[in-house]
């Protein structure tokens, strides 16, 4: 992929949800929500500080992550649906 992001920024793919629950219903399309977890495709090199300090970033890429429902800007790049968000908006990494 040729995109690098700038700063404290983050490339997120989305994780596909499971279509049933653990009853084994079957959830419909439409009645699906945005997953709220997702791995990182690329990294920025980190914020700075007023110093102009590097303040190295605390995930990198292949990290599976948990986010805000309301996090990060969607683009279509390489005809893909990524997220751009900042590190902060990250809630934690899965391990």
């Amino acid at each position: 992929m040729a995109f690098k992001p700038l700063h404290d920024r983050v490339l997120v793919r989305r994780v596909e949800s499971d279509d049933k629950t653990k009853g084994g219903l079957i959830i419909p399309e439409t009645a699906k929500e945005k997953p709220a977890e997702g791995a990182i495709v690329a990294c920025g090199e980190g914020a700075r500080k007023d110093s102009g300090e590097l303040i190295p970033m605390a995930v990198s890429e292949g990290d599976k992550v948990l986010f805000g429902k309301w996090s990060g800007t969607e683009v279509t790049i390489d005809g893909e649906e990524l997220l751009i968000m900042k590190e902060s908006d990250i809630l934690g990494v899965i391990a």
